[in-house]
């Protein structure tokens, strides 16, 4: 396998918010030789130095669109912190699954005029930040929302009105900073390729005096597929496109903080993380890169890209993490 020195400190990590629910449901996690092993173990024989965690304001307990309240991913994050990783913190600012196709605002911000909204996103950032702190946690990273293409808190925050969508933001980066100065806030996109969108976007939130500290973008070449038709080798063209011109434009730290490919497709999964290295690997302020969910196995989840067989092995796609050196 070609090895990448990335020279930096270079978070190679994945997103795991569900393990903690799949332990309690009894699924059995095991290393790529079949022994029964704790998946934070194993994530170490695959290069992982960092954790991301989502947290939601008033979650249910759904297994699989639930759970993940402040506590919850507090307990979480002393558990991997403990066990040597660097924590990203996900805010979705909704009580579930807030993405392109929705950012729905949580019931208790229901009805707030947008001074009150900005208050509440500010109060419950700086909470929950400081209750991972108070717990000997400091995020490296804290993200200001999940993929959040259309804007978030909606209607409030839509990208029909930057200048109200920048204060959201503010409010957010601000919360955090004064819980943990040290922490980098993050605004997180998704659809990497897609390169004009991604400058009209932070272009505007520049005319309204955002502040934040990186970006962060999601790339799943499978999602693009079936939403449009586009090919792996047109997606991967745009991949490079924004890996050139984004960085050139900004001059700003940047994570790839979701990626993943198809679980019964171990091969080309494999190659497309291989892709992404390489091209990673070009770009010095590309500083880190994190599977979404990989040991959400389909059997559980019913979520087609993760990393995970039925039997509680990792697939060949894991693999991949081990072409980074750090």
């Amino acid at each position: 396998m070609q090895k990448y020195e990335m020279n930096r400190n270079f978070a190679v990590g994945s997103d795991i918010s569900w393990y903690p629910q799949m332990l309690e449901s009894g699924f059995v996690f095991k290393d790529k030789n079949g022994n029964e092993k704790c998946l934070l173990e194993t994530l170490k024989d695959y290069n992982h130095n960092a954790i991301r965690l989502r947290t939601w304001v008033d979650p249910s307990d759904d297994p699989h669109r639930g759970h993940c309240s402040a506590r919850e991913t507090m307990e979480f994050a002393v558990k991997c912190k403990n066990a040597g990783y660097r924590i990203m913190l996900n805010f979705h600012y909704g009580d579930t699954w807030c993405d392109p196709g929705k950012q729905v605002k949580p019931k208790a911000w229901e009805g707030l005029d947008f001074d009150g909204l900005v208050k509440a996103l500010h109060d419950y950032t700086y909470e929950t930040v400081k209750l991972l702190v108070d717990n000997g946690v400091v995020p490296e990273w804290v993200q200001l929302g999940n993929e959040t293409n259309p804007g978030m808190v909606l209607p409030d925050g839509s990208t029909d009105d930057f200048s109200k969508l920048a204060r959201l933001y503010n409010a957010g980066h601000d919360g955090v900073k004064a819980a943990s100065p040290k922490s980098k806030t993050m605004i997180h996109l998704a659809e990497f390729n897609d390169t004009d969108f991604i400058i009209n976007y932070f272009d505007k939130l520049a005319e309204n005096d955002c502040r934040y500290d990186i970006m962060g973008f999601s790339f799943y070449p499978w999602h693009l597929a079936k939403a449009n038709g586009t090919t792996y080798e047109q997606a991967a063209a745009d991949w490079n496109r924004s890996m050139k011109e984004i960085p050139a434009r900004y001059g700003r730290e940047f994570q790839i903080v979701e990626i993943g490919g198809v679980d019964e497709e171990e091969d080309e999964s494999f190659s497309l993380m291989m892709d992404a290295i390489a091209s990673i690997h070009t770009e010095p302020l590309c500083t880190g890169l994190f599977w979404w969910e990989p040991e959400g196995a389909r059997v559980w989840s019913k979520y087609p890209l993760s990393a995970w067989r039925a039997d509680g092995t990792p697939t060949k796609a894991m693999d991949a993490f081990n072409a980074i050196g750090y």
